[in-house]
């Protein structure tokens, strides 16, 4: 993932180390309390990485857009095997801002 996600960028970014996250879900009575904001940044307060990257899945939207507003942006996408979904690339800068 670290590798995949830098290959969307040119240049390349200096920062070097990249923290892949994959799988983080909320259990849907915890969801819209803040808990997925303060587990995804709990996670991340003490990471010696220069960036973070993840895959979305580009059929939702909204989850793309939580990412887009703790930091990630959109740098490209992947289909990883001919029957699994698209996904949207996303990377953030460590640390992440408050």
């Amino acid at each position: 993932m670290a590798t995949m996600s830098r290959e969307f960028l040119n240049p390349p970014p200096e920062a070097s180390r990249t923290f892949a996250l994959s799988e983080l879900m909320v259990r849907p009575r915890w969801r819209k309390t803040g808990a997925s904001r303060l587990l995804h940044h709990s996670l991340l307060a003490d990471r010696d990485e220069d960036l973070t990257a993840l895959c979305v899945d580009v059929t939702h939207p909204k989850v793309q857009a939580l990412h887009k507003s703790w930091s990630y942006r959109e740098v490209g996408e992947q289909q990883p095997f001919a029957d699994s979904p698209l996904f949207a690339v996303m990377l953030a800068e460590l640390p992440l801002p408050d």
